[in-house]
C-alpha cells in the first residue's frame, strides 16, 4: 500500500477510537469483557459462516456469465478475500480475491472486480434498508442521522442505476469509451482501457438477467439478517437486552462507516459507530464498548484464521497482495 494511504486510514480509526473510548474507565470495560460467558461465541460464530456460505452463493449467481464455479471451490477464494480485506487497508482483500480468482479459474480480473464492486453496492443498500426499518423505533435526537442516511442511499441507488445502465448497453459504453480515449488519451493508454472496459462489462453481465438481479438481492439480505443474528447471539454473553431491530441499526450503520478508509480491520470505524448506537439505548457505556470489541474480534478472528489456512494451502505469502495488485494493472483474458 503507499504509505499517504496507510497513515490517512490511520489517522481516521484513531480519530474513531478516541471518539469511542473518550471519558471512559478501561479497567471498568475490561471488567465487562472478562465475565462475558463466551459460550454463546459458539453459535455466533456459526451463523457468521453460513452468511459467508450465502455471500460465496451470491458471488456464484454474478460469476455465472463469466463461469459457473462449485460453492465448494469459490468459498475458499471468498474466505481468502476477506481474510484479506481484515489484514490490508482499504480492502485490498478484494484486489485479492479476483487474483486468487484468476489463478484457480482463469476468470479474467478486471471481469471479477466488476463484480466484486456491484456486490459492495447491493451490501449497501441493504444496509440503507435495515437502518430505515430501525429508525421510525430508533431514540435519535437528531435530524442530522436521517440526512446522512438520505445522502447515501441517493449515492447507491445513483451506483446502482449506472451499472444497469452500462449492463444494458454495453456496445454504446464501447463506442463512447473509444470516442473518450481517442480525444483525451495518448494512444499507449487507448487499447489497455479499451480492453479493461470490455472485461469489466462482461463483469455485469449479470445485472442483464433479472433472475439474477433478484437472487443477488434476496441473498444479500440473508446475508446481513445472518450477521444480525451473530450481534445477537454475542449479546446474550453480556449483561444488556435491545430489540433486533436496535441490532439491525447497529449492523447498518456500522457497516456504512467501515466503507471509509481505515487502518486494518477497520479499527475505530467499527467500534465508534457501534457503541454509539447502543447507548443511544441506555446501554451502559462500559458494557456497550465491551460487547462491540468482543464483537469485532469475533468477526474478525475466525475468517481471518480460515483464509490464512485456505492462503497457506494455495501456496500463497503475504508478497501475493502486491503481485494482486499488479496483475490487476495489467490483466489479460
Amino acid at each position: 500500500m503507499k504509505r499517504w494511504r496507510f497513515w490517512i486510514g490511520a489517522a481516521i480509526s484513531a480519530g474513531f477510537l478516541w471518539w469511542a473510548l473518550r471519558g471512559l474507565e478501561l479497567s471498568d470495560v475490561w471488567a465487562d469483557i472478562r465475565t462475558a460467558n463466551y459460550w454463546w461465541l459458539i453459535p455466533s460464530v456459526a451463523v457468521y459462516f453460513m452468511a459467508v456460505w450465502a455471500r460465496t452463493w451470491r458471488w456464484d449467481y454474478m460469476l455465472r456469465p463469466l463461469k459457473h464455479i462449485p460453492l465448494s471451490r469459490l468459498f475458499p477464494v471468498v474466505v481468502i478475500g476477506y481474510m484479506g480485506n481484515n489484514i490490508y487497508p482499504f480492502r485490498a482483500g478484494e484486489v485479492l480475491r479476483s487474483y486468487v480468482l484468476r489463478r484457480r479459474e482463469d476468470v479474467s480480473m478486471s471481469a471479477s472486480l466488476a463484480t466484486v464492486i456491484v456486490e459492495r453496492v447491493f451490501d449497501g443498500l441493504v444496509m440503507l434498508m435495515f437502518v430505515f426499518a430501525a429508525l421510525p423505533l430508533a431514540p435519535i435526537p437528531s435530524d442530522s442521522i436521517r440526512s446522512i442516511v438520505i445522502v447515501a442511499s441517493i449515492a447507491f441507488f445513483g451506483a446502482l442505476v449506472v451499472f444497469f445502465a452500462i449492463a444494458a448497453v454495453p456496445q454504446r459504453i464501447l463506442v463512447i469509451a473509444d470516442w473518450l480515449s481517442a480525444r483525451f488519451l495518448p494512444a499507449r493508454f487507448r487499447q489497455p482501457l479499451l480492453d479493461f472496459t470490455a472485461r469489466f462489462m462482461v463483469g455485469l453481465g449479470a445485472l442483464r438477467n433479472f433472475r439474477n438481479v433478484l437472487m443477488i438481492f434476496l441473498t444479500s439480505v440473508v446475508i446481513w439478517l445472518l450477521e444480525t443474528v451473530k450481534y445477537w447471539f454475542v449479546m446474550h454473553a453480556f449483561n444488556f437486552q435491545v430489540s433486533f431491530f436496535a441490532l439491525m441499526l447497529m449492523n447498518g450503520i456500522v457497516n456504512l462507516a467501515t466503507t471509509l478508509p481505515s487502518a486494518p480491520g477497520y479499527i475505530g470505524t467499527f467500534d465508534g459507530p457501534g457503541i454509539a448506537v447502543l447507548t443511544l439505548y441506555k446501554v451502559p457505556e462500559t458494557i456497550a464498548s465491551a460487547y462491540t470489541l468482543v464483537l469485532h474480534a469475533a468477526l474478525w478472528l475466525p475468517i481471518t484464521a480460515l483464509g490464512a489456512v485456505y492462503m497457506l494451502r494455495e501456496g500463497m505469502g503475504w508478497s501475493d497482495f502486491g503481485r494482486a495488485v499488479e496483475v490487476a494493472r495489467g490483466d489479460t483474458p
